[in-house]
């Protein structure tokens, strides 16, 4: 070859070789497509996996709260009341005057099972049931309060003048009951008993607790001097029957029956008799400190309304001072062997009631004045803090 055909040659350019994609380049994508799809499969298993157990814990949340929510009902409701004679007589009762005849006031295991409790049953009047609701649950005191409106002698008992009524009079309502009641609670044995030349003993409205006097507290609304010899005379069926309370001129005999007057109720006239009282005084329990003619002999409360006697509660939190008052007033009255009462305390809310209850219950209140019968019948008021909280 020619220098001019070597120079031809070498002068054309040589064409680049073309290649394909590398298979290894492929086969690396493909798995890289592989691993992400794997990937997302397992994550989506996380994520359901993660959407049941959360599902599961959540349904067993709720299950526990409804059965913890359950328990606690159980655990604040009130027990069931004792089937006894006197929830059928609750049930059959009617307005004095309005049936014929009218329904009874005792029958057989009149408190059978039942516990009295130390609660008063403020205006007891306004209930559903006068007196027989305020026994149903075992309150062992209740009040009523009495008008004298003209020469008849006739009590009424009310509120207020708007809402007396013919038939709704002391003897109606609470002194021909409780003398029906205690007439058969002391009936004698259907069996001979003189072998046992013991005395038969008077048995009181309790029939688990016999010797429990039952307190009728009666707010004097009119002139206390003219009612006081009226409720001396209305009480003499109970009086021969040596079922009230008494002073004998030396010392107190107790009785299945106790009368305490309060509002417009004469001291003067609680004391007039040295020898026999059956009435006795409602004592102001502010001044009982300061006051030594109130005793056993002439008084059997002692009591002041909440606010007069500690003042506002501020944040509904009794201060230091309060609780040291009410702890003195108590045991003043303790000491003088007469029953301490706070009237007018608060109703709402229902968890600062309930605190108060607890309150007065821990400083061994005489008696607690109540509305509420049903909420005063529980049997644990602090099964009604869960956590610090008030549930009842």
């Amino acid at each position: 070859m020619d220098a001019d055909q070597e120079s031809s040659v070498s002068t054309v350019k040589r064409q680049p070789e073309r290649r394909w994609p590398k298979t290894t380049s492929f086969v690396a994508r493909f798995r890289t497509s592989a691993r992400g799809l794997k990937d997302r499969k397992v994550l989506g298993r996380r994520l359901l996996i993660g959407l049941l157990v959360t599902v599961i814990i959540t349904v067993l949340g709720v299950c526990i709260w409804y059965v913890l929510l359950a328990a606690l009902v159980v655990r604040l409701s009130p027990p069931p009341p004792p089937s006894n004679g006197i929830q059928q007589v609750v049930k059959q009762w009617r307005e004095p005057g309005t049936t014929s005849p009218p329904p009874p006031f005792w029958l057989e295991n009149f408190t059978r099972d039942l516990v009295p409790i130390a609660c008063h049953s403020h205006n007891d009047y306004w209930r559903n049931v006068p007196l027989f609701d305020a026994l149903s649950v075992g309150c062992s005191s209740v009040e009523a309060d009495i008008w004298i409106t003209d020469a008849s002698g006739e009590l009424y008992v009310g509120h207020s003048q708007q809402s007396l009524r013919n038939h709704r009079t002391l003897r109606s309502l609470y002194l021909d009951p409780l003398f029906t009641i205690l007439q058969n609670q002391n009936l004698p044995p259907s069996v001979n008993t003189t072998s046992l030349n013991t005395p038969l003993p008077v048995q009181g409205i309790f029939e688990t607790s016999p010797n429990t006097t039952l307190v009728l507290l009666l707010d004097f609304k009119t002139d206390g001097a003219v009612l006081f010899p009226v409720v001396e005379k209305h009480l003499q069926p109970l009086r021969e029957r040596g079922w009230l309370t008494h002073f004998n001129g030396t010392a107190l005999v107790p009785g299945p029956i106790t009368i305490v007057g309060s509002g417009n109720t004469p001291f003067d006239s609680v004391i007039a008799n040295t020898t026999y009282r059956d009435i006795f005084f409602d004592a102001p329990l502010e001044s009982l400190a300061t006051e030594t003619k109130y005793t056993t002999e002439n008084s059997y409360y002692a009591s002041v309304a909440f606010k007069k006697a500690i003042g506002y509660i501020w944040f509904n939190k009794f201060s230091s001072k309060q609780i040291e008052t009410i702890q003195r007033q108590i045991q003043v009255a303790s000491g003088r062997g007469l029953v301490s009462r706070y009237w007018d305390l608060p109703a709402w809310p229902i968890s600062w009631r309930t605190s108060v209850w607890r309150m007065m219950s821990d400083n061994s209140i005489g008696v607690l004045n109540v509305d509420d019968l049903t909420g005063a019948a529980r049997w644990n008021w602090r099964a009604c803090s869960v956590m610090g909280m008030n549930l009842c």
